[in-house]
Protein backbone atom coordinates (compact mmCIF):
# COMPACT_ATOMS: atom_id res chain seq x y z
CA UNK A 1 0.00 0.00 0.00
CA UNK A 2 1.42 3.47 -1.08
CA UNK A 3 1.58 5.89 1.47
CA UNK A 4 0.28 9.18 1.35
CA UNK A 5 2.89 11.99 1.21
CA UNK A 6 0.02 14.33 3.34
CA UNK A 7 0.25 13.20 7.24
CA UNK A 8 -1.07 15.00 10.26
CA UNK A 9 1.25 15.70 12.92
CA UNK A 10 0.51 14.78 16.60
CA UNK A 11 0.25 17.99 18.12
CA UNK A 12 -2.78 19.20 15.71
CA UNK A 13 -4.68 15.64 16.78
CA UNK A 14 -6.84 17.79 19.59
CA UNK A 15 -9.85 15.77 21.48
CA UNK A 16 -12.78 15.82 19.26
CA UNK A 17 -14.91 17.22 21.15
CA UNK A 18 -37.15 4.33 26.80
CA UNK A 19 -38.50 3.05 24.50
CA UNK A 20 -37.28 2.15 21.26
CA UNK A 21 -36.24 4.27 17.71
CA UNK A 22 -38.52 6.50 18.36
CA UNK A 23 -37.91 9.48 15.72
CA UNK A 24 -36.11 10.02 11.65
CA UNK A 25 -34.14 13.29 11.84
CA UNK A 26 -34.35 14.12 8.25
CA UNK A 27 -31.64 16.92 7.89
CA UNK A 28 -28.36 14.94 7.48
CA UNK A 29 -30.12 11.75 7.35
CA UNK A 30 -27.87 8.43 5.31
CA UNK A 31 -30.47 6.53 3.69
CA UNK A 32 -29.85 2.94 4.26
CA UNK A 33 -33.10 1.16 2.55
CA UNK A 34 -32.32 -0.07 -0.48
CA UNK A 35 -28.77 -0.18 -0.87
CA UNK A 36 -26.88 -3.06 -0.29
CA UNK A 37 -24.60 -2.01 2.88
CA UNK A 38 -21.30 -3.92 3.51
CA UNK A 39 -20.02 -4.00 6.99
CA UNK A 40 -16.00 -4.51 7.39
CA UNK A 41 -14.14 -4.50 10.91
CA UNK A 42 -12.16 -7.30 12.64
CA UNK A 43 -13.15 -9.57 15.36
CA UNK A 44 -16.24 -6.88 17.02
CA UNK A 45 -17.56 -6.99 13.81
CA UNK A 46 -17.43 -10.42 13.38
CA UNK A 47 -19.21 -10.89 16.47
CA UNK A 48 -21.59 -8.62 15.04
CA UNK A 49 -24.25 -7.84 17.46
CA UNK A 50 -24.13 -3.91 16.84
CA UNK A 51 -25.11 -4.90 13.57
CA UNK A 52 -27.94 -7.15 14.18
CA UNK A 53 -29.16 -4.33 16.45
CA UNK A 54 -28.92 -1.77 13.78
CA UNK A 55 -30.75 -3.96 11.42
CA UNK A 56 -33.68 -4.60 13.89
CA UNK A 57 -34.23 -1.01 14.61
CA UNK A 58 -34.41 -0.45 11.28
CA UNK A 59 -36.60 -2.80 10.18
CA UNK A 60 -39.03 -3.01 13.37
CA UNK A 61 -39.64 0.97 12.97
CA UNK A 62 -40.10 1.15 9.09
CA UNK A 63 -41.69 -2.31 8.37
CA UNK A 64 -42.66 -1.46 4.69
CA UNK A 65 -38.59 -0.62 4.11
CA UNK A 66 -36.14 -3.06 2.83
CA UNK A 67 -32.61 -3.29 4.25
CA UNK A 68 -29.97 -5.31 2.99
CA UNK A 69 -27.19 -5.60 5.39
CA UNK A 70 -23.79 -7.63 4.94
CA UNK A 71 -21.53 -8.01 7.55
CA UNK A 72 -18.21 -9.23 7.07
CA UNK A 73 -15.77 -8.53 9.92
CA UNK A 74 -13.11 -10.93 10.57
CA UNK A 75 -10.75 -11.66 13.72
CA UNK A 76 -7.58 -10.27 14.06
CA UNK A 77 -8.10 -8.30 10.78
CA UNK A 78 -6.21 -4.87 10.61
CA UNK A 79 -6.37 -2.35 8.10
CA UNK A 80 -2.38 -1.70 8.31
CA UNK A 81 -0.92 -5.01 7.80
CA UNK A 82 0.40 -4.82 11.47
CA UNK A 83 1.36 -7.79 13.59
CA UNK A 84 2.56 -8.39 16.49
CA UNK A 85 5.75 -10.63 17.05
CA UNK A 86 4.11 -12.83 19.86
CA UNK A 87 0.47 -13.57 17.40
CA UNK A 88 -0.12 -17.18 16.93
CA UNK A 89 -0.08 -16.23 12.95
CA UNK A 90 0.46 -12.75 10.64
CA UNK A 91 -2.34 -11.27 11.00
CA UNK A 92 -5.04 -10.67 8.05
CA UNK A 93 -5.46 -7.70 6.36
CA UNK A 94 -8.16 -6.23 4.66
CA UNK A 95 -6.70 -5.54 1.62
CA UNK A 96 -6.00 -9.13 0.85
CA UNK A 97 -10.05 -9.54 0.70
CA UNK A 98 -10.86 -5.89 -0.17
CA UNK A 99 -11.41 -6.15 -3.79
CA UNK A 100 -12.91 -9.49 -3.89
CA UNK A 101 -15.33 -8.53 -1.47
CA UNK A 102 -16.33 -5.35 -3.05
CA UNK A 103 -16.68 -7.48 -6.57
CA UNK A 104 -18.92 -10.12 -5.29
CA UNK A 105 -21.26 -8.07 -2.89
CA UNK A 106 -21.38 -4.49 -5.16
CA UNK A 107 -21.97 -2.55 -2.23
CA UNK A 108 -24.22 0.80 -2.74
CA UNK A 109 -22.30 1.51 1.39
CA UNK A 110 -18.97 0.28 2.77
CA UNK A 111 -18.65 1.11 6.92
CA UNK A 112 -15.42 0.35 7.76
CA UNK A 113 -14.57 -0.36 12.19
CA UNK A 114 -11.09 -0.51 12.21
CA UNK A 115 -8.13 0.44 14.53
CA UNK A 116 -8.27 -1.89 17.17
CA UNK A 117 -5.76 -4.12 16.49
CA UNK A 118 -4.32 -2.41 14.22
CA UNK A 119 -1.70 -0.43 17.07
CA UNK A 120 -1.23 -3.63 18.08
CA UNK A 121 -1.29 -3.32 21.63
CA UNK A 122 1.96 -1.15 21.57
CA UNK A 123 2.60 2.37 22.65
CA UNK A 124 2.12 5.03 20.09
CA UNK A 125 4.70 4.16 17.14
CA UNK A 126 4.76 6.64 13.67
CA UNK A 127 5.34 3.73 11.83
CA UNK A 128 2.52 1.91 12.93
CA UNK A 129 0.28 4.98 12.67
CA UNK A 130 1.38 6.06 8.83
CA UNK A 131 0.39 2.08 7.87
CA UNK A 132 -2.95 2.77 9.17
CA UNK A 133 -3.10 6.35 7.71
CA UNK A 134 -2.23 4.33 4.44
CA UNK A 135 -4.65 1.57 4.95
CA UNK A 136 -7.20 3.52 5.45
CA UNK A 137 -6.82 5.80 2.81
CA UNK A 138 -6.55 2.63 0.41
CA UNK A 139 -9.59 1.02 1.53
CA UNK A 140 -11.72 4.64 1.22
CA UNK A 141 -10.56 5.38 -2.29
CA UNK A 142 -10.60 1.39 -3.84
CA UNK A 143 -14.48 1.24 -2.22
CA UNK A 144 -14.87 4.82 -3.90
CA UNK A 145 -13.38 2.99 -7.33
CA UNK A 146 -16.43 0.29 -7.05
CA UNK A 147 -18.24 3.27 -6.91
CA UNK A 148 -19.58 3.12 -3.21
CA UNK A 149 -20.03 5.45 -0.40
CA UNK A 150 -17.84 5.05 2.61
CA UNK A 151 -18.87 5.62 6.47
CA UNK A 152 -15.63 5.39 8.92
CA UNK A 153 -15.96 4.26 12.35
CA UNK A 154 -13.34 5.12 15.36
CA UNK A 155 -12.42 2.05 16.92
CA UNK A 156 -14.43 1.30 20.37
CA UNK A 157 -12.43 1.79 23.47
CA UNK A 158 -9.75 -0.50 25.06
CA UNK A 159 -10.57 -1.25 28.36
CA UNK A 160 -7.18 -1.68 30.72
CA UNK A 161 -9.03 -1.79 34.19
CA UNK A 162 -10.90 -4.89 32.20
CA UNK A 163 -7.92 -6.86 31.39
CA UNK A 164 -6.67 -9.39 33.30
CA UNK A 165 -3.15 -9.49 32.18
CA UNK A 166 -1.29 -6.23 30.65
CA UNK A 167 2.35 -5.33 30.29
CA UNK A 168 4.32 -4.39 33.04
CA UNK A 169 5.66 -1.05 33.07
CA UNK A 170 8.84 -1.99 31.83
CA UNK A 171 7.87 -4.08 29.01
CA UNK A 172 9.59 -3.26 25.64
CA UNK A 173 6.75 -5.99 24.01
CA UNK A 174 3.16 -5.68 23.81
CA UNK A 175 0.50 -7.67 22.56
CA UNK A 176 -2.88 -8.65 22.38
CA UNK A 177 -2.00 -11.17 25.14
CA UNK A 178 0.29 -8.38 27.32
CA UNK A 179 -1.52 -4.94 26.15
CA UNK A 180 0.23 -1.44 26.72
CA UNK A 181 -1.79 -0.43 29.59
CA UNK A 182 -2.47 2.96 28.16
CA UNK A 183 -3.65 1.36 24.69
CA UNK A 184 -6.63 3.51 24.13
CA UNK A 185 -4.67 6.54 24.08
CA UNK A 186 -3.39 4.93 20.89
CA UNK A 187 -6.63 3.72 19.82
CA UNK A 188 -8.15 7.67 20.49
CA UNK A 189 -5.67 9.24 18.17
CA UNK A 190 -6.48 6.77 15.55
CA UNK A 191 -9.88 8.05 15.79
CA UNK A 192 -9.10 11.59 16.04
CA UNK A 193 -6.64 11.06 12.83
CA UNK A 194 -10.13 9.67 11.12
CA UNK A 195 -12.14 12.34 12.13
CA UNK A 196 -10.07 15.18 10.89
CA UNK A 197 -8.10 13.97 7.99
CA UNK A 198 -9.77 14.92 4.41
CA UNK A 199 -10.97 11.61 3.27
CA UNK A 200 -14.45 11.28 1.17
CA UNK A 201 -16.52 10.09 3.14
CA UNK A 202 -20.40 9.82 3.81
CA UNK A 203 -19.92 10.21 7.46
CA UNK A 204 -17.04 9.60 10.23
CA UNK A 205 -18.79 8.27 13.13
CA UNK A 206 -16.96 8.05 16.31
CA UNK A 207 -17.49 5.32 18.78
CA UNK A 208 -14.46 5.64 21.19
CA UNK A 209 -15.59 8.95 23.28
CA UNK A 210 -19.60 8.17 23.54
CA UNK A 211 -18.81 4.75 24.69
CA UNK A 212 -16.08 5.70 27.17
CA UNK A 213 -17.86 8.58 28.56
CA UNK A 214 -20.85 6.19 29.31
CA UNK A 215 -18.13 3.74 31.12
CA UNK A 216 -16.69 6.70 33.20
CA UNK A 217 -20.41 7.93 34.10
CA UNK A 218 -21.56 4.21 35.27
CA UNK A 219 -18.34 3.58 36.77
CA UNK A 220 -18.60 6.62 39.35
CA UNK A 221 -21.72 4.52 40.66
CA UNK A 222 -20.25 1.08 39.96
CA UNK A 223 -16.57 1.10 39.51
CA UNK A 224 -16.41 -2.88 38.30
CA UNK A 225 -19.05 -1.66 35.50
CA UNK A 226 -17.26 -2.49 31.89
CA UNK A 227 -18.39 -2.61 28.71
CA UNK A 228 -15.87 -4.97 27.80
CA UNK A 229 -15.19 -8.57 29.49
CA UNK A 230 -11.71 -8.57 28.14
CA UNK A 231 -10.88 -5.17 27.61
CA UNK A 232 -10.89 -5.44 24.37
CA UNK A 233 -14.41 -7.20 22.65
CA UNK A 234 -17.72 -5.24 23.68
CA UNK A 235 -20.52 -7.30 25.34
CA UNK A 236 -24.00 -6.85 24.51
CA UNK A 237 -24.45 -3.77 26.19
CA UNK A 238 -21.13 -1.67 24.61
CA UNK A 239 -22.14 -3.14 21.03
CA UNK A 240 -25.80 -1.50 21.65
CA UNK A 241 -23.86 1.69 22.39
CA UNK A 242 -22.30 1.05 19.05
CA UNK A 243 -25.94 0.64 17.12
CA UNK A 244 -26.89 3.47 18.89
CA UNK A 245 -24.01 5.77 18.02
CA UNK A 246 -23.95 4.64 14.59
CA UNK A 247 -27.82 4.88 13.98
CA UNK A 248 -28.20 8.83 15.38
CA UNK A 249 -25.26 9.61 12.92
CA UNK A 250 -27.59 8.30 10.32
CA UNK A 251 -30.22 10.65 10.93
CA UNK A 252 -32.15 7.72 13.72
CA UNK A 253 -32.47 8.60 17.35
CA UNK A 254 -32.84 5.90 20.03
CA UNK A 255 -34.30 7.53 23.05
CA UNK A 256 -34.78 5.76 26.56
CA UNK A 257 -32.97 3.89 29.29
CA UNK A 258 -30.25 1.88 27.35
CA UNK A 259 -30.51 -0.69 29.93
CA UNK A 260 -33.82 -1.24 29.50
CA UNK A 261 -33.84 -1.14 25.72
CA UNK A 262 -31.28 -3.71 25.59
CA UNK A 263 -33.83 -6.02 27.53
CA UNK A 264 -36.26 -5.19 25.78
CA UNK A 265 -34.37 -5.75 22.32
CA UNK A 266 -32.83 -9.29 23.31
CA UNK A 267 -35.82 -10.79 24.26
CA UNK A 268 -37.92 -9.68 21.35
CA UNK A 269 -38.51 -12.74 18.63
CA UNK A 270 -37.88 -10.39 15.70
CA UNK A 271 -34.19 -9.53 17.21
CA UNK A 272 -34.17 -13.28 17.91
CA UNK A 273 -34.95 -13.93 14.20
CA UNK A 274 -32.56 -11.26 12.81
CA UNK A 275 -29.50 -12.45 15.05
CA UNK A 276 -29.66 -15.39 13.57
CA UNK A 277 -29.82 -14.55 10.07
CA UNK A 278 -26.94 -12.05 10.62
CA UNK A 279 -24.86 -14.41 11.37
CA UNK A 280 -25.40 -17.24 8.95
CA UNK A 281 -25.42 -15.00 6.48
CA UNK A 282 -22.00 -13.00 7.61
CA UNK A 283 -20.41 -16.60 7.94
CA UNK A 284 -21.28 -17.92 4.47
CA UNK A 285 -20.36 -14.29 2.97
CA UNK A 286 -17.48 -14.23 4.97
CA UNK A 287 -15.96 -17.95 3.80
CA UNK A 288 -17.40 -16.94 -0.48
CA UNK A 289 -15.27 -14.21 -0.41
CA UNK A 290 -12.51 -16.14 1.69
CA UNK A 291 -9.25 -15.07 4.38
CA UNK A 292 -6.71 -16.32 5.29
CA UNK A 293 -6.34 -16.63 9.16
CA UNK A 294 -3.65 -19.12 9.99
CA UNK A 295 -5.07 -20.84 7.12
CA UNK A 296 -6.80 -20.46 4.09
CA UNK A 297 -10.52 -20.69 4.36
CA UNK A 298 -12.76 -20.84 0.80
CA UNK A 299 -16.16 -21.97 -0.12
CA UNK A 300 -17.05 -22.30 -4.01
CA UNK A 301 -20.93 -20.60 -3.39
CA UNK A 302 -23.22 -18.91 -1.54
CA UNK A 303 -26.34 -19.30 -3.54
CA UNK A 304 -27.57 -21.75 -0.90
CA UNK A 305 -26.89 -19.10 1.86
CA UNK A 306 -28.84 -16.65 -0.33
CA UNK A 307 -31.86 -18.87 -0.82
CA UNK A 308 -31.83 -19.49 3.13
CA UNK A 309 -31.45 -15.84 4.16
CA UNK A 310 -34.33 -15.18 1.77
CA UNK A 311 -36.63 -17.95 3.36
CA UNK A 312 -35.92 -16.01 6.88
CA UNK A 313 -36.74 -12.83 6.08
CA UNK A 314 -39.72 -13.86 4.81
CA UNK A 315 -40.25 -15.23 8.32
CA UNK A 316 -38.89 -11.66 9.63
CA UNK A 317 -41.36 -9.67 7.40
CA UNK A 318 -44.15 -11.36 9.25
CA UNK A 319 -43.16 -10.55 12.35
CA UNK A 320 -42.45 -6.56 11.21
CA UNK A 321 -45.83 -6.69 10.42
CA UNK A 322 -47.56 -7.97 14.16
Amino acid sequence: MAQSKRRYPILILLLIGSSFLCGISAQNKLDLHNKRVLILGDSITQRGTYVSFISYFLQKWNPDLDYDIISLGLGSETAAGTSEADHPFPRPCIHSRLDHALEQTKPDIVFACYGMNDGIYHPFGMDRFQAYQSGIESLVAKVHASNAEVVLLTPPPFAADAKKSLAPPNATDFSYQAPFAQYNDVLRTYGKWIMIAKLSTARKIDLNTPMLEYSRQRQKIDPQFHLSNDGIHPNELGHLLMAKTILQACGFEIEGDIIEILEQATADPLFVEIDHRRQMRSEGWLEYIGYERGEVVKTDSVHEIEIEAAERQKSIDKLRLL
